[in-house]
């Protein structure tokens, strides 16, 4: 049996066969799939459905990055109950109450709290005061866990800051990850797989280095056997 590597696939298809093509090509390879806001605003519980008849002992990711206020997002949330997500993502950002409200709308469901986009770095911040991001990243990360979360997003860059923060229990999930021959698209605070992992991520999200490729399966084994001896 091959052992399935610590990556969530970012599933941002056009349509659902090309959706389809991924899940199946890539599922034994990958622990997790991940349906972002673009896939679910299309194709809504066809394409979670797809994910949980394709693939198979894949964990469902659910990424909507939910942030408004916490009777919204509450609502928001019962709103998925019946798709029945591992993973359920909402911003950091949006405060103690907004996350507890997801946590206690979906208790089955792991709340991800996300800290600070990838696609962002200091310079993005600065306007705002902020200068220092890994300290922002490490108290909305403080925040979020106590308010509820059991799960983090962050860079690959403060993972271990944030581990050292958080503690061993939380599960700490990171975009932003790129092979070192990828494209860096529009990311900007990037690591490799295996640097992320020894950093001390728990779940790599991975998606164009994959899903752009002549061979979606290939790739995905590639990058999950380069992972073999490190998790």
């Amino acid at each position: 049996m091959i052992k399935k590597a610590p990556i969530a696939l970012a599933l941002d298809a056009p349509d659902l066969a090309t959706m389809k093509h991924w899940v199946v090509a890539t599922n034994t390879y990958l622990s997790c799939m991940k349906v972002g806001l673009e896939t679910f605003l299309h194709s809504g519980r066809e394409a979670t459905n797809l994910v949980r008849e394709y693939s198979e002992g894949c964990d469902l990711f659910l990424d909507l990055k939910l942030h408004d206020i916490p009777q919204t997002v509450a609502n928001a949330a019962r709103a998925i109950k019946d798709v029945k997500p591992e993973f359920l993502t909402v911003h950091a950002a949006g405060g103690p109450a907004m996350i507890s409200a997801a946590a206690e709308a979906l208790p089955e469901t792991k709340i991800v709290a996300v800290t600070v986009l990838t696609s962002l770095d200091e310079s993005d911040l600065a306007p705002f005061g902020v200068s220092d991001i890994k300290q922002l990243t490490r108290e909305l990360a403080k925040r979020a866990v106590a308010a509820g979360a059991r799960a983090l997003v962050c860079s690959p860059h403060e993972v271990a800051e944030i581990r050292a923060t958080v503690g061993k229990e939380v599960i700490l999930i990171t975009p932003g990850v790129r092979p070192s021959d990828s494209n860096l698209g529009d990311q900007k605070r990037v690591m490799t797989p295996t640097d992320a992992l020894k950093a001390g991520s728990d779940l790599l999200v991975i998606g164009r280095p994959i899903t752009e490729s002549k061979n979606p399966g290939e790739s995905a084994r590639k990058i999950a056997e380069n992972l073999t001896n490190i998790v």
